[in-house]
C-alpha cells in the first residue's frame, strides 16, 4: 500500500524519490513568530527614537543605562536580524539553482546577519555602559 504523501505526489517526482525537505515548516514558524515580536519592539524603536533625537550623545546614554531599553534594543536587533536571516534563506533556497552559488550565499547570508547583529550589540553596550569604553 502506497503510503497518502506518496499518492500525492507526481508521478516524475516519485521516480526520481523527491520530496519536501522537510524543514520549510520551521522557517515558515520562525518567520512568523520573528514578525509577531518585532511589531511591539518595533513601536518602542520609534518611541524611543522620537524620545533620543533632540538629546544628543549623552541622553542616549542616559536612557540606554536604563536596563529595560537596552534590553529592548539589544532584543530589537537580534530578532530582526534572525528574521532577516531566515527570509533571505528562503529566498535563496528557493531561487537559486546552482548548489555552490546557494551554499555561498547562505554562508555569506548568515554571516551578515551575525556581523549586524554582533556590532549594533555591542554599540548598544559601549552607549549603555560608558564606563567599559575608557579601557
Amino acid at each position: 500500500m502506497v503510503s497518502t504523501a506518496k499518492q500525492h505526489r507526481t508521478p516524475l517526482a516519485r521516480a526520481r524519490g523527491l520530496g519536501a525537505a522537510h524543514h520549510g515548516v520551521s522557517h515558515f514558524i520562525i518567520e512568523r513568530a520573528t514578525s509577531v515580536a518585532l511589531v511591539p519592539l518595533c513601536l518602542w524603536a520609534v518611541w524611543a527614537g522620537l524620545k533620543l533625537a533632540p538629546v544628543g550623545y549623552e541622553g542616549a546614554q542616559s536612557f540606554f543605562a536604563s536596563p529595560v531599553n537596552a534590553v529592548l534594543a539589544i532584543l530589537l536587533v537580534l530578532i530582526a536580524a534572525r528574521h532577516m536571516s531566515v527570509g533571505m534563506r528562503v529566498v535563496i533556497e528557493d531561487y537559486i539553482d546552482d548548489t555552490a552559488m546557494r551554499i555561498a550565499l547562505l554562508l555569506l547570508n548568515t554571516g551578515v546577519a551575525g556581523l549586524f547583529a554582533a556590532l549594533a550589540v555591542f554599540s548598544i553596550l559601549k552607549v549603555a555602559l560608558p564606563g567599559l569604553a575608557a579601557h
